[in-house]
This record gives C-alpha cells, sequence and structure tokens, in this order.
C-alpha cells in the first residue's frame, strides 16, 4: 500500500513539473511573439480573406450558379435555397421572386409546411450571397442594393429579459419600423400570432399599412387571410400562395412548394391535420362546425370600385414610364413598341369597368 502511495505521488510531483515547464515554455514564446503581434493579426486575415474568396471561386466553379446584376428590381427566375440542396437529397423545388418600386410589398398565404418560412429565408440569403460578390443558385438573377435586412421570424420567448412572445414581437417589430429605410428589406414571418385573434389581425394590418408606404423591400408571410384585401386599397401590394394537393379522397395532402399568385384557398388545414392525429372524431367534428360558424360571421365581401382599379392602373403605368426614363438603354423603335404595349395594357384593364 506505501509504495502506491509513494509512485501516486511521484506521478502528480512528475505532472506540476511538467505544467511548470509548458507554463515557462508558452511565457517566454508570448514574449518572443507579442512585438510581432500586429504582422501575425494581418496575416490572419490575409489568411482568411483568401480562404473565403477561394471558397466563392470553388462554389462559382463547381454549380450551376449564376452571376447576379444590380438593377432597381429583384427579379429571380427559378431560384433556391442554397443550404437546402445541400441537406437534401432531392433537387429543392425552385421558385421565382420579382420586387419592384410597383410591387413592393409581398402578402404570401399558405397552409403549415408549404415552404412559406423557407422562402423568406431563400430571399434574404441570396440577397446576401450577391452582395458579397457570390453566385447565387437561380437561372436569372436581379437585385437591387441594400444597406440593411430585417427579419422577424420565430416564435419564441426571453425569460431572461422577462419578455413573453407577443412582447419580444412587438419590440422586434417596432425596432424595424424606427430603423427600415426605403432601401431596405425586410421579411416577416406570422406577426401577431402571440395575442388573440382580433388583436392580431388588427396589428398586422396596421403594420402593413405602414410599411406599404415606404419603398422598402417587404415579405409578409400570414395565416391571417384579412391581409390579402390589402392588395384592394394599395396598388403595389401582391398576393402570392404556396399551393397544395389533395389525393381523391382528401385525406392525405401533397406540398407543391410552388410559389403562384393569389391568395391559398386551403381552408380547416389545422383541422386536417387534427383529424389525421390522435384527437377524439367528436372533438375534430365540433370544432369544425364552430371554425365554419365563425368564419361565415367575420366573411366580409371585398369588391374593388371602379376608381380603385383606374388608380391601380395610373399608378403602375406611372412607375413603368418612370422606370423607362431612369434606365433608358431602348432604341426609338423598341422604345414605341414598349410605349405601345403599356398603353393597351392600360386600356385592357381598364375597358370592363368603361363598358358598365
Amino acid at each position: 500500500y506505501m509504495y502506491i502511495v509513494n509512485f501516486t505521488d511521484r506521478i502528480r510531483e512528475s505532472l506540476n513539473e511538467i505544467y511548470l515547464m509548458s507554463n515557462v515554455v508558452v511565457s517566454e514564446l508570448l514574449t518572443k511573439i507579442r512585438e510581432h503581434m500586429g504582422c501575425l493579426y494581418k496575416l490572419a486575415e490575409a489568411v482568411s480573406s483568401l480562404d473565403f474568396l477561394v471558397s466563392l471561386a470553388h462554389q462559382c466553379t463547381m454549380s450551376t450558379y449564376v452571376r447576379p446584376e444590380f438593377t432597381d428590381t429583384t427579379a429571380i427566375k427559378n431560384g433556391h435555397h442554397p443550404i437546402l440542396e445541400k441537406i437534401q437529397l432531392d433537387s429543392p423545388v425552385p421558385n421565382n421572386t420579382f420586387i419592384s418600386k410597383n410591387n413592393n410589398f409581398l402578402v404570401i398565404t399558405g397552409p403549415n409546411m408549404s415552404g412559406k418560412s423557407t422562402y423568406l429565408k431563400q430571399v434574404a440569403l441570396l440577397q446576401i450571397m450577391a452582395q458579397i460578390g457570390c453566385f447565387v443558385p437561380a437561372e436569372y438573377a436581379s437585385f437591387r442594393i441594400t444597406r440593411q435586412i430585417f427579419s422577424r421570424i420565430g416564435s419564441n420567448d426571453d425569460i431572461e429579459s422577462n419578455c413573453s412572445t407577443f412582447m419580444l414581437e412587438m419590440r422586434e417589430i417596432n425596432y424595424i419600423i424606427q430603423n427600415a429605410d426605403d432601401s431596405s428589406l425586410i421579411i416577416i414571418d406570422e406577426l401577431g400570432r402571440g395575442t388573440s385573434v382580433e388583436e392580431g389581425i388588427g396589428l398586422c394590418y396596421s403594420i402593413c399599412e405602414y410599411l406599404v408606404n415606404k419603398k422598402a423591400f417587404t415579405l409578409f408571410a400570414t395565416h391571417f387571410m384579412e391581409l390579402t384585401s390589402l392588395d384592394v386599397t394599395y396598388p403595389n401590394v401582391s398576393n402570392y400562395q404556396f399551393e397544395v394537393k389533395h389525393d381523391e379522397n382528401g385525406m392525405k395532402v401533397h406540398f407543391t412548394h410552388a410559389l403562384s399568385r393569389g391568395h391559398t384557398s386551403e381552408e380547416h388545414y389545422g383541422l386536417k391535420l387534427a383529424e389525421l392525429s390522435c384527437l377524439p372524431y367528436s372533438v375534430t367534428t365540433e370544432a369544425r362546425v364552430l371554425s365554419q360558424q365563425i368564419q361565415l360571421q367575420r366573411q366580409t365581401a371585398c369588391q374593388e370600385s371602379p376608381e380603385a382599379v383606374r388608380l391601380r392602373c395610373v399608378f403602375r403605368l406611372a412607375i413603368n414610364l418612370q422606370q423607362v426614363a431612369s434606365n433608358f438603354r431602348m432604341d426609338v423603335g423598341t422604345l414605341k413598341t414598349y410605349l405601345t404595349s403599356l398603353r393597351e395594357q392600360y386600356e385592357q384593364k381598364l375597358r370592363p369597368y368603361r363598358e358598365e
């Protein structure tokens, strides 16, 4: 026993000596390096910059990405999420994006898991990739240079600051409202879900109206179908949706993950998922009846007046003419053809209302 104790003590003494010797060596090394610390910082910066450029070059040459252009519009043809294609076995579904001065506020609807959040993050990531000098995953890409990107995504509380989910939402959206300018890119996902439905819709509608009056490019994903009526009042608002398909029995849901014009016609999607889960049939049946009654009570007819249609057409015609004047690159013949097509589109949209 004494032999084992003495041997253990010797091991501890040897270990302490090794620690002391290592400390002396490290201290001497730091003393010698300290006077050359500036060179090491510059060397680390040069190596990291070189690694960054090599990574961009490797990504551009080894993939089918395209070089983006910088204009006054954001136009992406068949773009997809750059990370999703790396972690997914199947190729991600490509989607188009078009945001301009006369179409700078997009309201995106669709059921859960249809791809709304992924699409919002995709647009922001492609914007960042383009502005740092990287090619982007698309067939064609054009971006407006943005100075700030604001996001309101997620529904988590903050225990450290004693903020509930709704309070955290309001703090983040207040920061966006106070700091966003005309050159910003704003993505908002599921705002107002932390409070009652009536208050959430009211706040979302008011916040949307405030942001609509800015020239910032905004993508707003929501389940509040009342917000899809914004395009009746504001000509720079457009509705987009992620469609889903059902089988013949209506039991299975197929997600297309494809973005298209209009607002979603999918109703009671949460109830359909609940029916496929373990909830009792009587509970889901009663929930469906109550949901339909509430929907009938809240349903209002939103018909666009002829005056609203005329103002929308005048607004879009003025924006198109302004873009032609600011980016005049056409010859005389092409310009005449383009202006003629603008006039024909303007008259075609107003013709049904003039006949009435």
